[in-house]
Formats: C-alpha cells, sequence, structure tokens
C-alpha cells in the first residue's frame, strides 16, 4: 500500500476542493465484511490528474460523473483519476471492506461474556481507506453525510445526532467542514446514558455487559463533562462547534481516546469493572478534559499537515490538566483529607508520569522538536512516529513555560484569535505563532524557534554560597532555550505536636533563564533547601546543590508542597538514568518516604518507576531479589497505615471518604505492588484463597489476575486453575488475564504456545497479542527465555510487515525482551536495524528499546 507524501498532499489540494461525501455503509453483510458505497462531490480548479484511497475487500464499481471506470485498475490503495476536467465532479465508489480485528478502520468485537457484537471506526491518519473512498488528507475539508444500516437491536452512533429509521436504517445528521481522519461510527447493543446541557444532548456509552459499572460513575463522569464544557466556554470565545457531545466507551481501542468531533471513543478500561484510585480517576477525568479540548484545537481549527501533529496534542494535554485544575469539579476529585489540601493539583500527576515520558522521549535517537521541519515529515508512515512523549508531555510543558512568560490573559487571546481566523479550516505553525504575536508586544517568534524548533532537555544546576547576611544563587544553564522558573527556599522546622523535623517554605522569587545570569542575592542565612524550578513551569533536568540535594534527600517527605515533591523525585529519576544516582539510593529513598507521602499520585509514580525500572532492568539479576524485598517491606509499611478500612469505605468513590480516615486508594496501590513483589508464592495464595487481602479489599477480577499471573511467573499454578478463573470471569477482560497468566507459566510448552500465538497464528486481537505479551517475558525466566531474544528480531520484523503499524507497535512495546539487558541483545537488535523488511513503525519502537537497553546496561556498569 502507498502511504501519502506531503509533496501529494500539496499537489493534491491545489487541485482540489471537496465538497461532501454521502456515504452509506451495510453492518448487515456478515462477521468479517461490510458495505461501502461513497458518492464524492468535488471540484477541480483546473484539467489534471489525481487519485482516491480506498482499502477495499472487494472493489465492486465506480463512476465518475456517471461514467463507469474500471475496478481493475486500483492500484494497491488508489485508484487513478485521470484527465480531469475543470469544474464540478462526483465520484461514486461500492465496495465491500473487511471488519478489522487490530483496531484500525472498522473494528469489530464480539464480548465473550453475552454474546454481542459492536463495531467501531477509529480512522486516524489513514485508515478511513479501510472504511469508504475519501481524498485522505487533513487539509481537504468536506461535508459528511451518513446513513448506516445495521442489525436489529443495535444503536448508532456519529459525529452529528443519528436518527433511526425503520428496517435497521440510521441517518446521522450532516457534519461541518471535518477532515476525513475525524469521521467517527459506533454501532451496536450499546447501554446508554443521554442527558442535555445548556440545551445540547450529552450521551455516554458502553457494551451491555459493562452496564452496571458505567452506571456507578455515570454522575461522576457527565459532572466532569459538564465541568469542562463550561470552562472552556469562559476561556473560548468561539461557541462549541458541534450538533451534540457522546462519549462512547468501546472495547479493544488501541489508543486512550480519540477527538471525533460529536462522538469521542475512549478505550473502555476507564468504564471500571473493578477497584480504582483516585488517581486513575483523575486521569479519566484529564483524558476527558483533554478530548473535549480538541473540539476546538484539532477538530475546528485542523493541522494542514501531520508536521503540526504538536498543534492538536500538546495544547489538548496542557488545557486537560490545566482546565481540570480550574473546572468546578465533582466532590470524587476535590474532597479533602485530614491533614491534606483539597484533591493534588493535576500537574502534580503530570510531573510525576506524564512529564517523565518526554524527557526520555527527548533523549532517545529518535528525538524531533516539538514543532519538527516539514520536510521531516515527508509522508504518513513518518508522521505516525510522532506521537510520542515529545507530542504530548514536553509540547504541554512547553506551552505551559509560554503561558509562564506571555501570561494567560494574551496567551488565550492569541488563541481566541487563531479560531476566528482559522475556524473550519486548516492552520499551520506559522499561523498559529503570528496570532499568539498579534496579542502581545512580546518576541514571541523568537521564543518559539528556540522551544519548538530545537532538540533536547536544557539542564540547570543550582549554586549556592552563603555571604554572611545573605547567600548567593547562580544557575548554570547547559542549553539554549530561555527558561522562566520560580526559585523556592525552605528552612528545618521542628514540629512541637510530634517531634519531627519538616521543612518550610521561607520565600519564592522568580528568575530568567539565561537573562538573570549574574548570582541572585537573598537576604538571610543560606536556606537549607534551595528549590530551582519549584513550581515545575518549565521543562529542563534539574540538579540542586549538594547541600540542597542531601537535604532533599533525607527530608523529602516533609516538604509541603505536592508538586516540589514531585519535582524533587523527578529530579532523582533522571539521575538514577543519567548514572548519577545509584539505583539503590533511590530505592532507598522511597522507602524511607513514601509511608508518609500524603499525594497518591506520587506514590503511584515512584513505586511505579522503582518497581518496573530499577528492580526489573537497572539493578543486574543478582540484586534484584533485594530490590524486591525492600518493595515488599515498603508495601507492609503502607498497609499499616490503612489499616482500619470498612467494608463501606471500598463501596465509595475512592477520594470520598470521610476527613481521618484511610486511604482506600493507598491500600489498593500498595496490595497491587506487594503483589507484584512477591518471591513466593505462599501469602498471595492465602489471599486468592480466603477471596481478600487482610484488612481488604476483597479481591474483585482485576486483583485474582493479578495474583494469577504472579503465581504463574513463580510456577505456583498451572493451566486448570487458569481455566477454573476464566469459568468464573469469562469477560474480554478475563480473556486477557487467561492469555497473560499462560503465556507467564514457566514452562517450555507455554513459551512455545504463547509464541506461535504472537508471531505465527495472525488470529489475536491487539489486546489479546498484548496481553499474550507481557505475560511471556519475566526477569525470573532469563534462562528458560534465552533462546527467543534471538527469535524475536526476525518473527517481529515478518510479523508488522504482515498485519500492520497497530500490531507492528504492540510488538516493539510489549513483545520486545526488554528484560535482556546485555550487549548480545543490543547487537542482535542493531544488526535487526539494517534489515531493509523493517517497517518505519516498528523501526522506531525497536531505536527507541535498544537505546534503552543500551541505558541499563550503562547504569548497572556505572
Amino acid at each position: 500500500m502507498s502511504v501519502l507524501t506531503r509533496n501529494e498532499a500539496q499537489t493534491r489540494a491545489q487541485l482540489l476542493d471537496v465538497h461532501r461525501y454521502t456515504v452509506g455503509l451495510d453492518l448487515t453483510s456478515g462477521d468479517e465484511t461490510f458495505g461501502s458505497r461513497t458518492a464524492i462531490r468535488f471540484t477541480a480548479h483546473a484539467a489534471g490528474d489525481t487519485f482516491v484511497e480506498i482499502k477495499p475487500d472487494t472493489l465492486r464499481s465506480l463512476s465518475l460523473d456517471g461514467r463507469p471506470l474500471d475496478p481493475e485498475r486500483l492500484d494497491g490503495n488508489r485508484y487513478p483519476l485521470e484527465r480531469l476536467t475543470e469544474g464540478p465532479h462526483e465520484l461514486t465508489v461500492d465496495a465491500t471492506m473487511r471488519y478489522s480485528r487490530t483496531g484500525e478502520g472498522m473494528h469489530r468485537f464480539t464480548d465473550p461474556a453475552d454474546g454481542e457484537t459492536y463495531v467501531y471506526t477509529q480512522l486516524f491518519m489513514d485508515d478511513v481507506q479501510r472504511v469508504f473512498a475519501a481524498f485522505d488528507q487533513p487539509d481537504l475539508k468536506s461535508v459528511f453525510d451518513l446513513t448506516v444500516t445495521a442489525p436489529t437491536g443495535w444503536t448508532v452512533l456519529g459525529n452529528g445526532t443519528a436518527t433511526q429509521a425503520p428496517e435497521g436504517h440510521w441517518t446521522i445528521a450532516p457534519t461541518p467542514p471535518i477532515s476525513t481522519y475525524l469521521v467517527a461510527v459506533a454501532a451496536g447493543p450499546w447501554h446508554s446514558v443521554r442527558t442535555e446541557h445548556r440545551g445540547l444532548p450529552f450521551g455516554i456509552h458502553c457494551r451491555r455487559s459493562l452496564a452496571t459499572h458505567l452506571d456507578t460513575d455515570a454522575d461522576e463522569i457527565l459532572d466532569i463533562t459538564r465541568a469542562c464544557y463550561d470552562r472552556y466556554h469562559e476561556k473560548f470565545e468561539e461557541p462549541y462547534p458541534f450538533d451534540s457531545y457522546d462519549q462512547a466507551f468501546v472495547p479493544e481501542f488501541n489508543a486512550g481516546a480519540m477527538e471525533n468531533p460529536g462522538l469521542v471513543t475512549f478505550r473502555d478500561e476507564f468504564v471500571y469493572r473493578s477497584a480504582v484510585t483516585g488517581t486513575e480517576r483523575q486521569t479519566r477525568a484529564m483524558v476527558i478534559a483533554h478530548e473535549m479540548a480538541h473540539m476546538w484545537f484539532g477538530d475546528l481549527v485542523t493541522l494542514a499537515w501531520w508536521d503540526d501533529i504538536w498543534l492538536n496534542e500538546s495544547f489538548a494535554e496542557y488545557m486537560g490538566y490545566q482546565t481540570l485544575t480550574e473546572a468546578t469539579l465533582p466532590r470524587a476529585l476535590n474532597s479533602v483529607r485530614a491533614g491534606e489540601t483539597p484533591y493534588p493539583d493535576t500537574w502534580v500527576e503530570f510531573g510525576v508520569s506524564r512529564k517523565g515520558w518526554g524527557y526520555d522521549a527527548d533523549q532517545r535517537p529518535t528525538t524531533h522538536p516539538v514543532a519538527p521541519d516539514p520536510d521531516a515529515v515527508p509522508d504518513t508512515a513518518s508522521a505516525l512516529l510522532n506521537f510520542d512523549g515529545i507530542s504530548y508531555a514536553k509540547g504541554a510543558s512547553a506551552l505551559r513555560q509560554l503561558v509562564a512568560w506571555l501570561g494567560e490573559k494574551d496567551f488565550l487571546a492569541g488563541i481566541n484569535t487563531h479560531f476566528a481566523r482559522h475556524k473550519f479550516a486548516n492552520a499551520t505553525l506559522a499561523d498559529f505563532i503570528d496570532n499568539l504575536a498579534s496579542a502581545t508586544d512580546r518576541d514571541v517568534h523568537t521564543w518559539a524557534t528556540a522551544w519548538l524548533r530545537t532538540t533536547g532537555i536544557d539542564t540547570l544546576t543550582a549554586h549556592v554560597e552563603s555571604t554572611g547576611q545573605s547567600w548567593n544563587l547562580t544557575v548554570d544553564h547547559a542549553g539554549s532555550r530561555p527558561h522562566r522558573i520560580t526559585v523556592g527556599a525552605y528552612d528545618h522546622s521542628l514540629d512541637t505536636q510530634t517531634g519531627t523535623e519538616q521543612l518550610v517554605l521561607r520565600d519564592r522569587f522568580a528568575l530568567d533563564i539565561p537573562q538573570d545570569a549574574t548570582p541572585a542575592t537573598q537576604p538571610g542565612n543560606r536556606p537549607d533547601l534551595v528549590v530551582i524550578n519549584d513550581e515545575d513551569l518549565t521543562y529542563a533536568k534539574i540538579r540542586l546543590d549538594p547541600r540542597s540535594w542531601d537535604t532533599a534527600l533525607t527530608h523529602l517527605s516533609g516538604i509541603p508542597d505536592a508538586l516540589t515533591r514531585a519535582l524533587l523525585w523527578n529530579a532523582a529519576r533522571d539521575m538514577v538514568r543519567d548514572g548519577e544516582l545509584h539505583p539503590t539510593v533511590h530505592l532507598t529513598a522511597a522507602r524511607t518516604h513514601l509511608p508518609y507521602e500524603t499525594d497518591l499520585a506520587l506514590v503511584q509514580g515512584v513505586l511505579g518507576f522503582a518497581a518496573t525500572q530499577i528492580a526489573d532492568r537497572y539493578l543486574p539479576p543478582q540484586d534484584r531479589p533485594t530490590a524486591l524485598a525492600t518493595l515488599t517491606s515498603l508495601c507492609r509499611d503502607l498497609l499499616r497505615r490503612t489499616e482500619g478500612l470498612t467494608p463501606e469505605d471500598w463501596e465509595q468513590t475512592p477520594g470520598t471518604t470521610d476527613p481521618g480516615s484511610p486511604d482506600p486508594g493507598l491500600r489498593l496501590t500498595a496490595v497491587r505492588h506487594f503483589i507484584d513483589a512477591a518471591t513466593q508464592p505462599d501469602t498471595i495464595q492465602d489471599w486468592l484463597r480466603e477471596g481478600t487481602a487482610p484488612g481488604g479489599p476483597e479481591l474483585d477480577p482485576e486483583l485474582r489476575w493479578r495474583i494469577l499471573t504472579r503465581l504463574a511467573v513463580l510456577g505456583a499454578t498451572d493451566e486448570t486453575a487458569i481455566a477454573r478463573e476464566l469459568d468464573h470471569d469469562p469477560s474480554a477482560t478475563g480473556q486477557e488475564g487467561a492469555a497473560r497468566c499462560r503465556a507467564a507459566l514457566p514452562t517450555p510448552e507455554a513459551k512455545a504456545a504463547a509464541w506461535h500465538a504472537m508471531f505465527t497464528e495472525d488470529t489475536l486481537s491487539n489486546y489479546l497479542f498484548t496481553a499474550t505479551a507481557q505475560g511471556f517475558w519475566q526477569p525470573e525466566q532469563a534462562e528458560l527465555l534465552h533462546p527467543y531474544t534471538a527469535r524475536y528480531y526476525p518473527d517481529a520484523i515478518a510479523l508488522a510487515a504482515r498485519r500492520g503499524p497497530a500490531i507492528a507497535e504492540a510488538a516493539g512495546r510489549y513483545a520486545f525482551p526488554a528484560h535482556a539487558v546485555d550487549q548480545d541483545s543490543i547487537r542482535l537488535g542493531e544488526q535487526a536495524l539494517d534489515n531493509p523488511a523493517l517497517t518505519p513503525a516498528l523501526r522506531r519502537r525497536l531505536t527507541d528499546q535498544l537505546d534503552d537497553l543500551r541505558r541499563a546496561l550503562a547504569v548497572r556498569t556505572r
């Protein structure tokens, strides 16, 4: 199949205006294929040649202006349209299309819990061609008029309000002009909760087997949706541009969510069937806010070409976190506990999880500017590679720094000018910067060049010295970007009630780097802790002066502001990855401070890094048991801290327990990590047998499968027990749990069967492939798995070529031998990168994975 190049897209955009698509989809043709009829009305500005894209199972017929065309002339995914005359045209295409099991195009899923079937579209980048014929590029916006024929009992959802007619026929209201990749259809026997807000229809939808779980959270989801909607209307002068707002939680979805106008699709793991923490609920709320921001930035105003994908994602990422912080949210996200501030600032979670994603991506050989040069994104295949921590987390961090430098008033004024000038059209980086510049006297163009057109991370290093009655701060700046930062000065203080030593904030002051290159002199004695970038407003590595770092390591849990603690944990994480801090020092700090940490996002983020990076990769195999023992001991302390929960506490929404009561989310986090760190099966076997952890929680399906997976890794369960558990939980999640457990069994037969399922059969859906891959590689099974390291590269390359980008991504992310931290594994991977059959998606993922292996090996060596 041919990928679309930027030059081809520009040529076609100069030739054509596309006015309207009339699309008819027939979903009643069976389990494998569906019918697709398309009429495209367009105008050619001059005589010339072009092409239309489609990836059919069977191309039945085509006609141009009523003249039949030969279906045999289809070349891959392109049908040539030659000798077009200047003026209006209508192209009609009748085809049979194939359903997907990989989350691309029209994905079809049959729920094992009740046998009901659902289909939905994911048309991002170039997958509209899997559903109907199109001039598939973002700057050929058009009106889309869809009708759908669906089985009896199904509900059809689309970008506009859907109206049912007799015999399963549905009509979806025509859209305003939108890009091809934003068209959406979801059909099946959905369970729906509908309401209105400010005269606009709102709906949330999921498959029927999740109905009770959606109903439990419906008020929370709709309250967040309403609050974000209201807050965006306070920020944006352009009103919401579509006729309804539906949110469909769909099965086996590859992304977190997709911003289809009027019909946002989410992975249905966000409909929680097992207990979750308040931080996980906050993440769902952020995704809701993120996708709604796209209605303006991405849908109303759309990029002209994929080099500007950051304009979509960085903006939505920044706006999602900021708006969630500002919006008036339901109590589940705003509760207050004894001794704590209101529900943690969402930027804390961003700092401890998302920002590290950006830092990691920006230090790999595949790094790229937030806004790449157009020549660096020559086609859609290369564009797909830029959906990473740079386009999301680094870009959002850059925008947060821009707001700190520019001021929110001028920032929003520029944004609103951007919307007004380009609504229902396309815009470029140059347009965006020009519109921001129109709202301020500051030199936004120079700022954009420094921040958006460069790669890598600046490093800010503090030097502090005492000068008697004052102290001086000098910040060394390794890098080229300007930074506006806040400096926090902290002193030791004794809590007279508890007798414990804490740190209290003496002062905060602003610095502009490198403008303020001379030492900043402050009155008074030297503080015990000096924190640069204290409010985490910029994107840079932070290095404290030695005395401050010693103070931070010994008093981290005593720092009053969670965002400051997040910044320091991020610095410790960076230092471990850079070989400047021994992994066991980080682990000891976690063991020391997390039992006293009050922000759950910090506990989850730090524990996650300690478990998946330090214990699994950065420490050599002989040190892993000690690391797991440390994590187990830490989890026992967290469990002791959260004793006293009642069954009623577990039934409440996390975040709504009474002030002073133990936090169910913290206990749940401790139970999960205790299970994952178990080196002996006895305790977790007892939990599984009794159906509860001592003191709670009772084991829900997620915890039961988690325990069974760990028992499989330890060789303490078998296929019979897995089958028995699957009988109790035959859901889609249960099927994934069983696949994960079977692949984790430490027997040659189990590993061979899992490998065959992943790399030979080609029948696993995207989710079942991922679950199998997650179970397969285990640090404890290095000797058994050793032969598969060499097999991985040729098998993954062949698989990616057969099954496409989504499975290539899963194979590179989950099926990679990440725990084989040795030179032989790196050598094999480097040889694989020379293979001409390597697809772009897999090449990018392997390049990143191999760089992570080199880093892990370097950390071990140091």
